[in-house]
């Protein structure tokens, strides 16, 4: 098969075919096919029980409407480079009482270490692009680069070195990330493009350089570099939570339920000269502890992540797991306690273990918290939270944006509601008069899987009642959940709040269009379409964020002349 993507047919017959048979597809081929009792609960450790997880599985009537009456069938399926080889398993008695009836040859991709699923982020610095992929190579087989230069020269005439991470099974917290999802991870390899030009096209392709001395390259991709921060031209934001993945060839997969996934990223692809930066705010694959699905994540963002920096925060489906150090003492992440996030995707953050961060992009300053430790008044991340707001310069970055994972604001999901906050309990409390001391613009959350907008709040107060212009004196901050990437919708709770000016049942994701210092255009997209459904304008001057804001909060002044 070729380097990264294959579909294969399987044919199969069965003496006694029932409408329960289904293929499991296992890598590496050779597994373990008998029942393993759950160690976690039904949520955690799901359907297929086997004590090799495949990486996805179809019933045998799938695509065959006869086979219970002939016993012949076939399935198309997709197959990913995953850095081993692969095998197909017919199985008997459903989901919860398999019975291994027969086994496939093995088949296998040209290259299985290959590199693959390049995703980029901005590092540390403005002028400074960091590549992450992966490979089946360690490092003592072979050293990682990045071919690059200009799009202009002909030659990529830069060779950078790339680290290289890994880990295992012992990293894992409980099951069935230390279990029955255990798959061995391959490497992850992080390369710094140091010293960009702004705006500037770059050519890159990631390899490996083997011991005899020959490389083992993978396909070439283009990325802009960053403007310089203030720099006014256009520049193109696209903000979401809550994406997941799912399966192009109709499998079913453990935690299958991100119906709107596949739209939301092909939304993406289809408009991608016109995007420059992803924010994925938490939520990423949906493993929930099944390793084999980060691959397929990886995968399928790479049309976006390859050429844009794709950013993202930490979730509840990343990070939580009891007595791990996580705010919140749920399985939500299946064992995996941040280790694969936290390997699989570069972010600037001092210590990835704790995931809050600053990034810039040219006109916007983006402060990226970590709703899964406590962000409460004196804990390090309330420190960071402040001092990043504290930080932003306006007259250059006039578009001060906060992002959370959890809602730590404003929504009137059904929960929340009957919670009597409608918010995540303590989320605003100490959050709230910083957002208005430093006069935040807009902050962003997922978790509930839908769309929202605020009016200019402070205080469960609107400060204003215009929906679609915004002008002059910077009053409040418009909360936004933006958690509709793919994962199934989260209801609205019953009761009308005087502060919610749009709610939208559906799968999208949000785009923020800044023109200059003085514009900013906001507009909500849905996925099934890409067609603009809710939009707004902010027009505003530096002198209207020196000022006093609409709600008498203003800057210390003296009598002395």
């Amino acid at each position: 098969m070729g380097e990264t993507v294959q579909w294969v047919n399987v044919k199969f017959g069965c003496a006694s075919p029932a409408a329960t048979d289904w293929i499991g597809v296992f890598s590496p081929a050779k597994f373990n096919g008998s029942t393993c009792s759950p160690e976690s609960g039904p949520e955690e450790d799901q359907s297929p029980l086997l004590c090799t997880a495949p990486i996805k599985f179809q019933y045998a009537n799938y695509s065959t409407a006869n086979y219970v009456k002939t016993g012949n069938g076939s399935l198309k399926l997709r197959l990913i480079n995953q850095r081993a080889d692969f095998a197909f398993a017919l199985f008997s008695g459903g989901l919860t009482n398999p019975v291994l009836l027969a086994i496939s040859n093995t088949i296998s991709f040209l290259n299985p270490k290959a590199p693959v699923y390049p995703r980029l982020s901005q590092g540390k610095l403005w002028n400074e692009m960091t590549v992450t992929w992966t490979s089946g190579y360690n490092i003592d087989e072979a050293i990682p680069v990045v071919k690059w230069g200009p799009e202009e020269q002909e030659e990529m005439a830069f060779l950078s070195p790339a680290g290289t991470l890994t880990f295992s099974r012992n990293s894992m917290c409980g099951s069935p990330a230390r279990t029955v999802g255990w798959r061995d991870p391959g490497f992850v390899h992080t390369s710094f493009l140091k010293d960009l030009w702004p705006n500037t096209k770059y050519r890159y392709k990631v390899g490996h350089r083997l011991l005899n001395g020959s490389y083992v390259w993978g396909p070439v991709y283009v990325f802009q570099a960053s403007p310089y921060p203030g720099q006014d031209s256009l520049q193109r934001v696209i903000i979401f939570g809550d994406l997941g993945k799912a399966e192009r060839d109709g499998s079913n997969e453990y935690s299958n339920y991100q119906p709107g996934s596949l739209n939301t990223t092909d939304r993406l692809v289809e408009d991608l000269d016109n995007i420059d930066i992803v924010l994925h705010i938490g939520d990423l694959s949906y493993a929930n502890g099944y390793l084999s699905e980060w691959d397929q994540f990886t995968s399928q963002i790479e049309p976006i992540a390859s050429r844009v920096p794709y950013m993202v925060a930490s979730g509840n489906h990343e990070r939580d797991w009891p007595n791990t150090g996580s705010f919140y003492k749920n399985m939500d992440s299946g064992g995996e306690c941040g280790v694969l996030a936290e390997t699989m995707f570069y972010v600037p953050a001092k210590d990835r273990a704790k995931f809050w961060y600053a990034t810039d992009y040219g006109m916007f300053h983006f402060c990226i918290a970590d709703s899964e430790h406590d962000w409460r008044e004196g804990t390090d991340q309330y420190k960071f939270i402040e001092e990043c707001l504290a930080t932003a310069d306006r007259q250059k970055q006039p578009w001060l944006i906060f992002i959370a994972h959890r809602v730590l604001g404003y929504s009137s999901d059904s929960w929340y509601a009957e919670e009597g906050s409608f918010e995540e309990p303590m989320g605003r409390e100490s959050l709230q008069k910083l957002w208005q001391r430093y006069k935040v613009d807009l902050a962003f959350y997922g978790h509930v899987h839908s769309y929202e907008r605020t009016c200019p709040i402070y205080e469960n107060n609107c400060v204003s009642s215009e929906r679609s212009s915004y002008s002059g004196t910077y009053n409040a901050t418009i909360h936004v959940v933006a958690g509709g990437g793919g994962s199934h919708l989260s209801d609205f709770t019953t009761l009308q709040t005087s502060w919610s000016f749009f709610k939208d049942y559906d799968f999208g994701f949000v785009k923020l269009t800044a023109f200059n210092h003085s514009t900013l255009l906001f507009e909500y997209k849905k996925s099934r379409d890409g067609k603009v459904y809710d939009q707004f304008w902010i027009h505003r001057d530096y002198r209207d964020i020196l000022g006093c804001d609409t709600i008498g909060s203003c800057p210390s002044t003296t009598l002395a002349s």
